[in-house]
């Protein structure tokens, strides 16, 4: 018998082998031991198990592209170790073929207010829909997400624990990632590979001690320019908002600015005096002390709770309330906080601010990397008939030069520039035309020899034409190839950049067909939608084939990176 020692060696080594250095080596081993009378002790059966080839799929749901980018590179991995693996996206993943598989990694972001991304909704609602019989899958989720809202990774956790309830065997538990990513995905890669299912690792091995979260990096900035981008008589307001650091700026065109808004001190002041409490007292929220004044301005969400939190509140105070989205004023004022209720419970239920997101229009090269520039809508609607603004854009529409600006830089690589000889067609009626301004901007200090074509559109010529000097500067140097516009209320009939893309559509198809690369950026549940759907039609009547074909060719184009949304 071999030692412990050896034995513990010889296993690692086995572990690490493929399947032909194996078969090779017992060939080795077998003349060997016609040398001795005692046979070489077999392979432990666990260890040949671990070498077989497995049948494998790796699915993904994301928003940005990290999803995919650790996805591929774990099937990439699992591929050199000799299995057999299937990588897919969850929204062309057959749902049916769940209770088919044996053994399955998600790796999923978290979207919004904890949801999944639209991608995935397809599987998640199939996971919930009903009752499954999993009994003989294996699997492990790792979950994306920004711990700076309150759901952080909230649909790799649902999808985690449901797949546990329909009686799937957890390999690995839940791995959870923020914006930093890639200690924790190579970290969770490296553990499936030491973790491969086999007859004896049925069981989930202990947790892991977790990666700590990487917080984001805050740049100061001052404001240094604030414009409205709409004349007079108009029906918006656009900004555009020039921010200068002494710090050097990092960032990319295609990336986004984050901001975490502070609420005003009069709302501050309205809560306080509701609680009948000190603004000066200290409390712990979330293992960080804050005052009560700065802890209600600077860190939770105070305007238009969701519905959970009305939920909670009831509950705490034993009362019912309409499950209707309000402000925590108003909360307070038609239903006080009970004094058998303690202020540090009242707090617990409240969630923080959740950041937002502006895409950048200034490029580090064209503008330096100590000036930033965002494009920022002033958003309107309405709640229980009543009007309301944005909590954000309004307060970037209050701003003044001078004013003091702290933000962060969100990183979106499924967004990028082609390389320079490529061309680039360019989607973004409204405030969506800030990334294409960032773009057009770099090209043109690049001297990119790639073509432009961009499509612009919005209510009015004469109120609505954001950035129209510069746009037209740009063509009449050559920078800007073709460009279409679209302004819905010039006329009586309404016209929107998809009527201009399908009246373009033999020029339009000839670029795609020469290499373009599609961008889209605004609004996703309107505009987003009408012009992928007029970009599958163009396909179909320029390449004469049905839908269905043509949407599996936008579908590749996306796979090889040639078509991108920057959408919200």
């Amino acid at each position: 018998m071999l030692t412990e020692q050896k034995f513990k060696s010889f296993k690692d080594f086995i572990q690490d082998s493929s399947r032909d250095e194996i078969i090779w080596m017992s060939g080795y081993l077998a003349g060997l031991s016609d040398k001795h009378t005692t046979a070489a002790p077999p392979i432990p059966p666990e260890i040949v198990a671990s070498t077989e080839k497995l049948v494998i799929t790796v699915v993904y749901g994301t928003e940005t592209g990290n999803s995919k980018k650790i996805a591929a590179k774990l099937a990439s991995v699992l591929k050199s170790k000799q299995h057999k693996v299937t990588l897919k996206a969850l929204d062309q993943y057959n749902v049916s073929n769940l209770q088919k598989e044996s053994t399955l990694y998600v790796v999923l972001s978290t979207h919004g207010d904890g949801e999944a991304p639209s991608a995935a909704k397809k599987f998640y609602d199939h996971l919930y829909a009903k009752q499954h019989d999993l009994s003989n899958l294996k699997y492990a989720v790792l979950a994306l997400g920004d711990s700076s809202y309150p759901l952080f990774c909230k649909a790799g956790e649902d999808v985690d624990t449901r797949l546990d309830e329909l009686g799937a065997i957890r390999l690995l538990p839940l791995e959870k990632s923020d914006l930093d990513f890639y200690p924790v995905s190579e970290a969770w890669i490296s553990n499936i590979v030491n973790h491969l299912p086999t007859t004896a690792n049925l069981l989930a091995p202990k947790p892991q001690p977790k990666q700590a979260r990487n917080g984001k990096h805050f740049y100061k900035g001052v404001v240094k320019t604030h414009i409205n981008l709409n004349d007079k008589g108009s029906l918006k307001e656009t900004f555009h908002i020039e921010i200068g650091t002494e710090e050097a700026i990092y960032y990319l065109p295609g990336d986004s600015l984050g901001i975490v808004p502070v609420n005003t001190d009069e709302d501050v002041q309205e809560i306080l005096n509701l609680l009948s409490a000190d603004k000066n007292k200290t409390v712990t929220y979330k293992d960080e002390q804050f005052t009560l004044f700065d802890l209600f301005k600077t860190k939770v969400n105070i305007l238009h709770l969701p519905v959970r939190i009305i939920e909670k509140y009831a509950k705490l105070i034993e009362s019912e309330l309409p499950l209707i989205r309000l402000d925590l004023k108003n909360i307070l004022a038609l239903y006080p906080l009970t004094k058998n209720v303690l202020l540090e419970d009242f707090i617990a239920i409240l969630e923080p601010t959740t950041p937002r997101l502006y895409s950048i229009s200034s490029s580090p090269y064209a503008h330096g990397n100590n000036e930033i520039h965002i494009t920022v809508g002033r958003n309107k609607f309405w709640v229980n008939d009543k009007e309301k603004y944005g909590f954000c854009s309004s307060h970037f529409a209050g701003l003044n030069e001078g004013d003091e600006v702290r933000f962060y830089i969100n990183s979106n690589d499924n967004f990028r520039l082609p390389l320079q000889d490529k061309d680039v067609i360019m989607i973004g009626p409204g405030t969506g035309i800030a990334p294409f301004r960032s773009f057009l901007f770099h090209r043109d200090d690049e001297s990119a020899p790639g073509r432009n074509w961009l499509f612009f559109g919005d209510q009015h010529f004469h109120k609505d034409f954001l950035y129209q000097s510069e746009l037209l500067s740009l063509f009449d140097s050559g920078l800007l190839t073709r460009l279409n516009t679209a302004f819905s209320r010039d006329q009586k009939e309404k016209i929107y950049v998809q009527h201009r893309m399908q009246q373009q559509s033999k020029e339009l198809f000839n670029w795609i067909e020469s290499g373009a690369y599609i961008y889209i950026c605004g609004c996703k549940d309107t505009m987003a939608k009408d012009v992928e759907a007029t970009l599958v039609n163009i396909i179909s009547q320029e390449a004469n084939i049905n839908e269905e074909q043509a949407a599996d060719y936008l579908s590749r184009l996306e796979d090889e990176g040639r078509f991108a949304k920057d959408v919200y």
